[in-house]
Formats: C-alpha cells, structure tokens, sequence
C-alpha cells in the first residue's frame, strides 16, 4: 500500500466502523484496469462474527457486493460458511464454493482490511470462487479458458502471482540470464512483457524465456504483478521499491 493509499484508508476508517456497526461489514470496491479483474472484499466478519472476511473476483462491481452482502446476511444468522461445500442462492443457480486464502496475498489485495487489523493482517480470509455457465469450477478440466484469469486462486501458487500462464514468452537480456539484477520492468498495451537490467538494454542481447524462469530468478518480481498494459516499473537496485508509472508513447 502506498503512502497516499494509506493516508486515505485511515480517514474511511471511521465510515468502515461505522458500516460494520449498521450493516455487519464493510465492502471495499475495486474496480477493474486494462489489466486487472475488479474485485470486492469484506471487512468487519472477523471483528463483528468471528468469521473469515469474504473476498471476490471478476463479476460485475455490483454483483460481486450483492452476493457478499448475501453471505453477511448468512453469518449475521449464525450460519459459518466451509471451505470445500457447493452452496446456491448466492448468484443465480449457479454454484458458488470458499477457499481459504493464502496470507501471502494479504498485502497484494486486502490492504485496508490489514489497516482496519492494525496492520497484522491476523484474520482468516475466504475467497467466493464461481464456476463458468457450464457449472464448472476453475480447478476442474473444462472450465471455460477464456475465463481463467478472471479470478486468481489465492488458496495457491504464491511463487507466481502474474495473470498468465507460466510458460508466457516474455523478453529479457542475456545480462539478466547470468545473474544481473532486474532493475527495469515494461509491460506493453499489447500484453508483451519486458525485463531488463538497465532502462536501455542493447538490443543485441536480447533473449526470450518463459516469465516463470523470471519469477525464479528474481521472486521479487511478483511484488508488480499487477503493472497494467502500457505501463512500466524500475528500480535503484535489487533492494529498492519499485517506482511505477504510465508509459508516454513519446518514449
């Protein structure tokens, strides 16, 4: 969380308390980019029920706080929804089932809540996953692929938290290759990812991998999985945080 997400957190915190005290929880909306699905997450279950927060991803902005608001509804009746179970009633007829969510995703998606925590993020954590028009869940074989990153599974793969698959072609330099760090990131409008070690590579060095041997390589570069199309990270050096912004056509 950055220090201007942060300072504005802190003034909602008031609205949130507030919210849990009327309602059960507080929903915090976070709508899509070029890049990223938006998604919803609940704060107040834990404080308020002794339930896990919900989370959820890749549906309309107001249908994904409906069927959270439905769950709370659920709780607030001393229903505890389970890890694993099928349940129905909370988007159409179709399915819906929890997992629980890594705690190495907390920071990624859950900021506020870990702020509303007093910033331990100690509080277990839920994701709704929904199934595909043919009732078929993302784990299982047929799952439509068009949707499949439409909803990441927190409850796994925290080695590897980009929006593609891990054996995407992306380009780099030999320089990165033999242990040089990554000091320089672009992820282009038409999904062409770049990582460099310095911000004017020598064309010459190119080479194409598979973003997951980059992820092996330097697993810090997970901290920016989520730079949108068009827009481009880098760094000081290995240990600095990564400076991020929209990419001028003019560069």
């Amino acid at each position: 969380m950055t220090n201007d997400s942060r300072e504005k957190a802190i003034e909602e915190l008031k609205l949130v308390n507030d919210n849990i005290e009327k309602f059960g929880c507080h929903l915090t909306l976070i709508e899509a980019d070029n890049y990223m699905p938006a998604f919803v997450y609940s704060i107040g279950l834990f404080k308020k029920f002794g339930h896990p927060e919900i989370i959820c991803f890749g549906l309309n902005i107001d249908v994904m706080a409906s069927i959270i608001n439905h769950a709370c509804d659920l709780i607030k009746n001393g229903e505890t929804l389970k890890i694993g179970k099928s349940y129905r009633g909370f988007l159409e007829s179709f399915p819906i089932q929890f997992i629980l969510v890594d705690k190495a995703y907390y920071q990624n998606y859950v900021g506020y809540a870990g702020l509303f925590y007093n910033e331990t993020f100690d509080f277990p954590l839920l994701q709704l996953i929904w199934t595909d028009k043919q009732n078929n869940f993302p784990w299982e074989e047929d799952f439509n692929p068009n949707w499949k990153f439409k909803q990441p599974l927190l409850d796994r793969n925290t080695d590897f938290k980009f929006y593609e698959d891990r054996n995407l072609a992306v380009f780099t330099t030999k320089q990165t290759l033999n242990g040089a760090p990554i000091l320089y990131v672009y992820h282009s409008e038409d999904g062409n990812w770049q990582f460099h070690t310095s911000l004017e590579p020598n064309i010459d060095d190119s080479m194409v991998v598979a973003l997951e041997e980059i992820t092996k390589l330097d697993p810090t570069i997970n901290e920016i999985y989520y730079l949108e199309f068009g827009w481009r990270a880098w760094r000081d050096n290995e240990k600095s945080e990564w400076q991020i912004e929209e990419h001028s056509d003019e560069e």
